[in-house]
C-alpha cells in the first residue's frame, strides 16, 4: 500500500511538469498582467511609464504548489507629428510548482504600435509583438516513477533536467471612449501566443511542440456618478484541448475633495474562473501607486480535498508621467 502511494505520487509530480508545457499557467489578477494577455494591450493607460508586480500562491493546502512571479515594465512614448504612439515593453516571469520543483523562467521583451483613429476622441488601433527566451527545468532527484521499483533507474527516456526555446506572440486591440465621454472607455482585443510552435519536451522525441494559445479580451470602465465607476474585465483564451474564461467587476470609489484629482480610490470587486474558482478582490490606488489583493475560493472538483482554498495573489503597479504633453487627452488609456 505503501509503495503504491508512492508511486501515485511520482507519477503525480512528473505529470504535473508535462502538463504544464501543454497549458500556459494564468493569473487571477489577469487585469494587472496585461503582456501576458496581448501584447497588444501593452501602454493603455494613462502616464507614460508603468511598472507591475504579480505574486501568487496557489494549492499549497493540497499538495506543494504553484510560486509564479510576474513583473513587467512599459514605457510610451509619441512618434510623428500625429497622436500615434509607441510603447516599449518587457516582461519576466517565474514560476516554480511541484514536488520536482517545475520551474519556468521566461524573458519577452514587446513592442506596441497605436494608431490613432480619429481627431475628435480618443480612439486607437493597435499591434503588438512580443517575443523573447524561455527555460524549463526539473529536479530528476525528487522524480519517482514505477521504473524505479524494478530496479531500472527512472526509466522515463528524460534526458537533460533542463532545456530552453524562443517563443512569440502578436496581438491587436482597439480601445475608445463612449458617449464622448473621456471617463467612459472601452477595449477588445484578440492574441496568438507561441505562433512559432517552439519545441517543449523532456524527452528524447523534440517533435512535441507547444500548443498555440487564442485569447480573446474586453474591458468597459463606466461612470455612475463623478465619485464612483464600475470597471468590467473578462478573458477567453483556448490552448489545444484546453480553454479557460474568467470575468467580473469592481466597482470604484473616489475619495477627496476633488473627483478630477481624489487623494486615492479603493475598488471592491469579484470574478470567476468559470467551473474553477470564485475570485473577490480589494484594490488600493493611492497615486501614483495601487495595490491588489485577491483569494481564489476553489469551486473545482478538487473543493473536497482543497475545503475551498485555492490560490492568494498580491499586484502592486506604479504608473508615472515622464514629460509634458501638448494634449493629455489623447492618450491609448483605460
Amino acid at each position: 500500500m505503501k509503495k503504491g502511494f508512492i508511486i501515485l505520487v511520482g507519477i503525480w509530480n512528473l505529470s504535473l511538469g508535462i502538463c504544464l508545457q501543454a497549458q500556459d499557467l494564468h493569473m487571477s489578477q489577469f487585469f494587472e498582467t496585461p503582456l501576458l494577455r496581448n501584447p497588444a494591450l501593452a501602454g493603455i493607460f494613462e502616464g507614460d511609464v508603468r511598472v507591475q508586480a504579480v505574486y501568487r500562491d496557489q494549492w499549497n493546502s493540497v499538495t506543494t504548489g504553484y510560486r509564479t512571479g510576474s513583473l513587467s515594465g512599459e514605457y510610451k512614448t509619441s512618434v510623428g507629428k500625429g497622436d500615434d504612439y509607441v510603447t516599449l515593453g518587457m516582461q519576466l516571469f517565474y514560476d516554480r510548482a511541484g514536488t520536482v520543483s517545475f520551474t519556468q523562467t521566461k524573458i519577452l521583451p514587446a513592442l506596441n504600435y497605436h494608431k490613432s483613429l480619429s481627431n475628435q476622441k480618443n480612439t486607437y488601433l493597435s499591434l503588438g509583438f512580443m517575443g523573447g527566451w524561455v527555460q524549463h527545468s526539473i529536479d530528476l532527484s525528487r522524480v519517482t516513477t514505477n521504473s524505479q521499483y524494478e530496479g531500472m533507474g527512472i526509466g522515463e527516456n528524460i534526458t537533460d533536467p533542463t532545456y530552453a526555446y524562443i517563443d512569440g506572440s502578436v496581438g491587436l486591440s482597439l480601445n475608445s471612449v463612449l458617449n464622448e465621454n473621456p471617463d467612459n472607455n472601452y477595449y477588445i482585443g484578440v492574441a496568438y501566443h507561441h505562433f512559432n510552435r517552439p519545441k517543449s519536451t523532456f524527452y528524447k522525441d523534440k517533435n512535441i511542440e507547444l500548443n498555440p494559445k487564442y485569447v480573446l479580451s474586453g474591458g468597459l470602465k463606466l461612470g455612475v456618478n463623478e465619485y464612483t465607476y464600475v470597471t468590467i474585465q473578462a478573458d477567453h483564451s483556448r490552448q489545444g484541448s484546453f480553454k479557460e474564461t474568467v470575468f467580473g467587476a469592481m466597482y470604484g470609489l473616489k475619495i477627496g475633495a476633488y473627483p478630477d484629482e481624489p487623494d486615492y480610490a479603493i475598488h471592491f470587486g469579484t470574478f470567476m474562473r468559470w467551473n474553477d474558482a470564485l475570485i473577490p478582490v480589494v484594490k488600493l490606488d493611492y497615486h501614483p501607486f495601487a495595490v491588489s489583493l485577491s483569494y481564489d475560493a476553489n469551486i473545482s472538483k478538487l473543493k473536497p480535498s482543497s475545503h475551498g482554498r485555492g490560490g492568494f495573489e498580491i499586484s502592486i503597479s506604479w504608473i508615472g508621467k515622464l514629460a509634458d504633453r501638448s494634449n493629455p487627452y489623447f492618450k491609448p488609456r483605460f
